[in-house]
């Protein structure tokens, strides 16, 4: 018999989690002179009661969906994926070829093409730390860690060295051609009498990571495929004994990761700049792993995950603008909040698990 039931593993060590991490901020916040209740209502008020606000927080979780994803395929193999940042660098390589280079009649034609470009990139990107995992038994996490460095160096010499306009000073792409623009927010809901998002950069990439999360539930729980990655992830031994082959799952379940970090790239480098630059993961890949954990590596529960990052991130920036707590400072909640639903998940498990197992003596 299960020691908690499953709703209590999915909602209340999560809730708790994040409410201990709040309580820790409060504090953090109220030894710097400042008031932890204003700097709430002010977080709310940038991230979610203004569609300007919204859009960005879309944004942001749009980011965080795509990394998610990609790290939770890895957790059902019992894999730890942490080179989401590089294979998202190079799938922004692989959307700048196709934009930059293949004249498109249309965004939507574009947007397919460049899907598949960045999945592509992505996937191939992860495929050496898989081969050197199943073949080699070198750990995927070395690997992965290691590769986030190369990616970042290889982008940083192509920007420079090869896509960088004549005359240009700084390491990006020219713009792309305004035929693969993609339709923001404001475009699809704003009208002249309601400007809606005004401003904010989300884009119709939010509805693909959307179909992701349906997309992956599919492939984990209503597949052959996904039912072998969490067999083996589940028991290697017992896995092999059924005649699933650890080599073939742990390369192909890395390439499904490396394809959802390098389709990120649609929404930084597609929609939202509409060049390749420096920098545009801005740290998602690594926030990915934190929205795996968060979601237990469930689609449902990483959307729900990365809104709440997305918030955070959205939040954080209102409150570096309108007070004194610094930008770095949302950085420290982040960290608290995987600190506790990562981490620290026990210590909200085992007390949980006692109330309900003293439950159930006393109720049978």
């Amino acid at each position: 018999m299960d020691k908690m039931p499953a709703w209590a593993d999915a909602v209340l060590v999560p809730l708790i989690s994040i409410l201990l991490a709040a309580a820790l901020s409060a504090l953090v916040i109220l030894a710097i002179g400042e008031n932890p209740v204003d700097a709430f209502k002010l977080m709310v008020e940038g991230a979610l009661m203004r569609s300007a606000g919204w859009g960005y927080t879309l944004y942001y979780a749009t980011n965080f969906i795509f990394t998610g994803l990609c790290v939770a395929v890895a957790f059902h193999a019992k894999m730890f994926n942490i080179g989401g940042e590089g294979q998202a660098m190079i799938g922004g390589l692989g959307v700048a070829l196709v934009c930059l280079f293949i004249p498109f009649p249309h965004w939507s034609i574009a947007l397919l093409v460049a899907m598949l470009a960045a999945g592509v990139f992505g996937a191939l990107w992860a495929l050496i730390p898989a081969y050197l995992q199943a073949k080699r038994g070198s750990h995927i996490v070395i690997t992965t860690i290691m590769f986030n460095f190369i990616a970042a160096a290889v982008l940083n010499y192509v920007l420079v060295n090869v896509l960088r306009p004549t005359g240009a000073m700084d390491p990006a792409t020219a713009e792309f051609p305004a035929a693969t623009h993609l339709p923001t927010f404001q475009d699809m809901f704003a009208t002249a009498d309601n400007p809606l998002f005004r401003g904010s950069p989300a884009n119709v990439t939010f509805f693909l990571a959307v179909l992701a999360c349906l997309a992956f539930w599919f492939l984990m729980w209503r597949t052959k495929l996904g039912y072998e990655i969490r067999a083996f992830g589940f028991s290697e031994s017992g896995a092999r004994y059924a005649g699933i082959s650890p080599v073939r799952i742990t390369i192909v379940a890395m390439l499904i990761s490396g394809g959802l970090a390098g389709m990120m790239a649609l929404n930084t480098t597609m929609g939202e700049a509409e060049r390749l630059v420096m920098n545009a993961t801005e740290g998602a890949g690594f926030i990915g792993i934190a929205v795996a954990l968060m979601g237990r590596s469930h689609p449902v529960g990483i959307f729900l995950a990365a809104l709440l990052f997305g918030f955070l991130y959205q939040g954080g920036a209102e409150l570096a603008l309108w007070t004194n707590i610094p930008r770095e400072l949302i950085t420290v909640i982040q960290a608290l909040v995987i600190l506790f639903t990562g981490a620290l998940d026990n210590m909200v498990r085992m007390p949980l698990e006692r109330i309900f197992m003293a439950t159930r003596r006393r109720n049978g």
